[in-house]
């Protein structure tokens, strides 16, 4: 307990946090986590977002929320969010560390980086590193270059390749856009959908101006128990993992809605492969990746997200209380990060939010669909339309 106030004592506690999320709807449970975390350390947190409904609007540590106006919905609005940004920084009155919770924020506040310089406190990466690692097609390109196991992906040039192509992997296959953040809201597309004819594919691909970006037709993974895996840390751009670990996921309550439970275990080419990319890249900041393993044992890399994963806490050290985002916060502004052993073994089970009927915050409907759809499991996965809520009280906050 005493190593862990003195870990305690050792934040910039002049320094606060900005959550940022670019997304419709409320914060997501991860981000309660987040909020008290930092909260907990003694650091001030602030969170812009849609809307204040849920827990993280409602928490004891959190300082105050700001809303996000509606012009910000855009895909590209980069130039609202860097007046926005600006402004909450001149009524927070000092730098503080931005901190997206969500893939829209994370690329945003990566491409603004270089004029929030001053008043943010952001991790220093390659120029236009998140949006490659974002990027659907690119990451298949990414992991051929480094040898990681990632599912057989074609990216079709016409309807008709598309067509052939799915006919080629093998049916039902998975559907991707490339770059999921620049559907439009109005084009009511998800942005991963199960495949089951060839018809379905070339309907897709004419689809592709309105998507905004190029379609990905991807070899299907078969899931199963233990197939889904993950691994959440905090880099130091060096290749170097400041805390972290691999995990395994598994299913959460099916009354809360799409959860997923998750365990801390040793995962030795988890591990590897997830070192290797950031060591790559020269990556520095908080990193999110999705594996799934398949019938011969290998585990391909599904994807990666510059943002805190829903089961950071799992990661957090039993003798000073730092997990990722603490590091985070450490490493930015320039405070010793502790080592510490960790606790292989612990569970973790996120909370969520309910489903709900209609979208959030007045989103339209989403148009008729061509091929099927579905809704996308833990990892990014899809298996098929989920079951309506079984009756039962929500968790609690």
């Amino acid at each position: 307990m005493a190593e862990g106030l003195r870990a305690m004592s050792s934040f910039d506690t002049e320094v606060p946090v900005l959550l940022l999320r670019l997304d419709p709807g409320p914060f997501p449970r991860s981000a309660l986590g987040v909020v008290r975390s930092l909260g907990r350390a003694g650091i001030e947190v602030h969170a812009v977002a849609a809307s204040a409904r849920g827990p993280v609007g409602r928490s004891r540590y959190l300082h105050r929320m700001y809303a996000r106006p509606s012009e910000l919905t855009a895909p590209m609005a980069h130039a609202p969010l860097l007046d926005l940004l600006r402004d909450l920084s001149e009524g927070i009155g000092r730098p503080a560390v931005l901190l997206p919770v969500d893939d829209r924020g994370a690329l945003a506040a990566a491409r603004l980086a270089g004029r929030l310089l001053g008043r943010y406190l952001l991790p220093a990466q390659p120029a236009g590193l998140p949006e490659r690692l974002a990027d659907r097609a690119q990451l298949a390109l990414l992991c051929r270059e480094l040898g990681l196991p990632h599912p057989a992906t074609v990216v079709p040039a016409g309807a008709q390749q598309a067509a052939d192509a799915a006919a080629e992997l093998g049916l039902p296959l998975v559907a991707k856009w490339s770059r999921p953040w620049l559907l439009p809201p109005s084009a009511g597309l998800p942005g991963t959908t199960l495949v089951h004819t060839p018809d379905d594919a070339r309907r897709l691909y004419e689809l592709t101006e309105r998507a905004g970006s190029a379609l990905l037709l991807q070899r299907l993974l078969p899931g199963g128990r233990g197939t889904d895996w993950f691994f959440h840390g905090c880099f130091t751009g060096d290749g170097g993992c400041l805390i972290g670990g691999p995990g395994r996921a598994g299913r959460g309550r099916p009354w809360a809605g799409p959860a997923a439970a998750g365990r801390r275990l040793p995962n030795t080419q988890v591990e590897r492969a997830a070192l290797r990319l950031a060591g790559h890249l020269g990556y520095r900041g908080l990193l999110d990746l999705d594996f799934r393993r398949d019938a011969h044992g290998r585990y391909h890399l599904l994807g990666v997200s510059a943002r805190p994963g829903a089961h950071f806490r799992l990661f957090t050290d039993p003798s000073s209380g730092l997990d990722a985002v603490r590091a985070l916060h450490l490493d930015l502004t320039g405070r010793t990060v502790p080592r510490g052993p960790g606790a292989p073994g612990r569970r973790f089970r996120p909370g969520t939010y309910r489903r709900r009927t209609a979208p959030p915050d007045g989103a339209p409907p989403p148009a008729p669909p061509l091929p099927a759809r579905s809704s996308a499991a833990p990892h990014g996965m899809p298996r098929g339309v989920p079951p309506a809520p079984t009756p039962g009280a929500p968790p609690r906050p």
